[in-house]
Parts: structure tokens; sequence; C-alpha cells
């Protein structure tokens, strides 16, 4: 009789959660600000969306700053990359992480030190190939990374640097020193200087407790392997530091935790949802959602829930069908019907980036002028 009673009980509860999904109302939105940026494109199976990610942050950058599109290369920022996280692996004796990741500072440095290119310029494919696949050339290159550790001539051979240029070179492509834009020659710097893009006016905030307000900061994630520096602002300020920009024409380069099962490519919808039994139903229509603290926030990083997991670019914002907010995110999954929705973006609530952004890149120009004040800028 008790188990009889138990699977009466289940049945109905099954019964419910199944009905909820097929009468949940699904998510209707409308855009509130839409800046311009260049279509949705596909990493493919790489790590590589920091590139990604910031590469289609500084096109709709050049697009507002000087009126011109243009398709960046975004393997060619990859290229200028790997040498430098090869080093860091290499001089921290293996006792660092060695990955496809990165963070979009990593960018911005690359067009410091190396300037940008034109896709048409430098693709990072092979002439046989149309879609980007790093997973041998990483492991390639992890192999013999490790191999100059593990010191086989008993002293570090000074090999290894021309070893992965060549390895690079193979799989992505030699590094261009001049080439043609529009009928015009530039080098990668004079390209980056006629796109007017200054490295110097990109910053990156986030938004930690174990660091005083208003300072900045190494912030101690796998893929900040550069150690590169945030200013560390409340979460309120982040919140309107992201609001403030989009509302005068910036957009910003988002990194956040993707890996929540209320994070949904295929739907094109990212929330919180207050009961945590509703997470999967969350993805199909609106849910209230939880309030995120500063504290929560804190404490979902520090115990791991929240990880640095992907970079995206944020374009816009909009509401639901409830008047609740949401950014309107671009991805690099490229626009598959079968694994994304809304052309390859998906719409975050402001309950998700409270908790799930790690940190923003923008224009210094986007952040509002107290909280400029406030870090010093």
């Amino acid at each position: 009789m008790k188990k009889f009673t138990i699977c009466i009980i289940l049945f109905f509860a099954f019964a419910k959660a199944v009905l909820a999904q097929e009468t949940a109302a699904p998510y209707t939105f409308i855009d509130l600000i839409d800046l311009e940026a260049n279509p949705v494109i596909s990493q493919g199976r790489t790590g590589t969306c920091w590139s990604f990610s910031t590469s289609s942050f500084l096109e709709s950058e050049i697009k507002r700053i000087t009126g011109t599109k243009v398709d960046l290369s975004e393997m060619y920022t990859v290229r200028t990359t790997y040498p430098l996280k090869a080093e860091n692996y290499i001089m921290r004796q293996g006792k660092a992480q060695f990955s496809e990741g990165g963070l979009a500072h990593d960018v911005i440095r690359s067009v410091s030190s190396f300037g940008l290119v034109p896709e048409d310029a430098y693709t990072g494919l092979a002439p046989t190939e149309n879609k980007h696949d790093h997973a041998e050339m990483v492991a390639v290159l992890e192999a013999m990374l490790n191999t100059y550790i593990d010191n086989p001539g008993r002293k570090l051979s000074k090999k290894w640097k021309p070893a992965v240029n060549a390895v690079l070179d193979t799989y992505l492509g030699t590094p261009l020193s001049t080439f043609s834009y529009d009928n015009k020659e530039y080098t990668p710097m004079s390209f980056a200087n006629a796109m007017r893009i200054e490295p110097k006016n990109y910053v990156s905030l986030t938004s930690f407790t174990h660091i005083p307000f208003y300072e900045s900061f190494i912030l101690n994630i796998p893929d900040n392997f550069s150690n590169g520096s945030f200013y560390n602002v409340p979460l309120d300020e982040f919140m309107q530091s992201i609001d403030h920009a989009l509302e005068n024409g910036f957009t910003v380069t988002l990194d956040c935790d993707v890996s929540e099962l209320s994070f949904s490519s295929k739907q094109g919808v990212a929330v919180i949802p207050a009961q945590s039994e509703n997470v999967k139903l969350s993805v199909l229509g609106p849910e209230e959602e939880k309030v995120i603290t500063q504290q929560y926030r804190q404490d979902e990083f520090e115990n791991y829930n929240t990880t640095d997991d992907h970079l995206m670019h944020i374009t816009g914002k909009a509401k639901d069908q409830n008047g609740t907010i949401y950014y309107k995110v671009k991805n690099s999954w490229g626009t598959d019907v079968n694994r994304t929705a809304y052309d390859g973006y998906v719409y975050m609530s402001a309950s998700y980036i409270r908790l799930k952004a790690i940190s923003v890149l923008m224009h210094k120009d986007g952040i509002p002028t107290p909280i400029s004040k406030k870090i010093k800028l």
C-alpha cells in the first residue's frame, strides 16, 4: 500500500511537470536596445570564444568610431597569443594551465603588440578547410611543451620557441607582415591605427568582495594566464556600467558561466529561477527569478558553482512579456537552428548576469562618470 501511494505521488508530480512544460507560455522578447554587430559565426571545434567575442566587440567599436564595417580575423589574434601561452607554461615548468582558453584583455594586448588583420587576409584555415578545429594542434603543442619541460637534454632547449612557431605556422598559417585591404597596403599595426582602435581605452570590470572595491587586481581564474588586471566595483555599479555603456551606444564583452541548466543556447535564454526545481522549465517560459545579492554571488564564485566558461558579446537589452529585463548577447556557436535560437543570440536575464558574469570589458567612455572617478580612470 505504501509503495502504491508513493507511485501515485510520483505519477502526479511527473504529470504536473509535463503539464507545466506543455502549458508554459513561451518567451516573447522585445528589443529595447539593439546595437550594430556583425552576423553570428561559429568558433568551430575550438576554445577560442575569447577571440571571437572580443573580435566581434572590436568590429562594433570600429563601426561606432569610424562608420566602417569590417570582418576581423579571430585567428590572427589566436596565432599571436599562443606563443605567449607557451612561454608562460614553459617558464612555470608546467605548473600552469596550457589550454585554448583566454580572456578579452588578451585580444586587446594582441592589438597593442601585433595589430589587427581582416578575415580575408588571415583565415587560420588551410585551403581545403572550412571549419576551425584545434583539437589536434593543441594536443601536439602540449605534448611538445611537456617534452621540453621534462628536460631530456638536461637543460631547457633553445629550440622550443621555433618549434612552437613551426607548429602554429603549419596549423594556422604564418603571421602577416603586410596585406592589401580595399586596394590599400597595410601592416597589422597600421590597420589597427586606421581602424582607430586604441588599446589603452579598454578596461575590464568585475565585482567580488575578497578585494576592496575600486581597486585594480589580478583575478585568479584559470584562463587569466596573462595576469590581466580588473577594476573591482560593487555589483550594482557593475550592472550600472553595463547599462550605461549600452544606453550610450557602446557594446560590451562578457565573460560568464554557461554551465547552468538554465542557460540554453537552443532556446536562446539564460535565467536564474527562484525555485531550483524549475530549472529545466525556466528556459521554456518566464518564471520568477532569484534575487541575486553581492554575498550570494561571492559564495557561488568561491564554491566553484560560478566559473569562467565562455566569452560572448553584449549588444543590447530587451524585455519579455512580463516586463523582465534581459541582455541581448551574441554567441559564437553558429546559427544552426537545431542548436541555437534567435540567429545565434541568447537573451540573458539581469539575474543571470548579476550571478554568472565573471567580468566585462568595455570602452572606458562607456563607464558612468561617478564610477570612472572612483576607479581613477
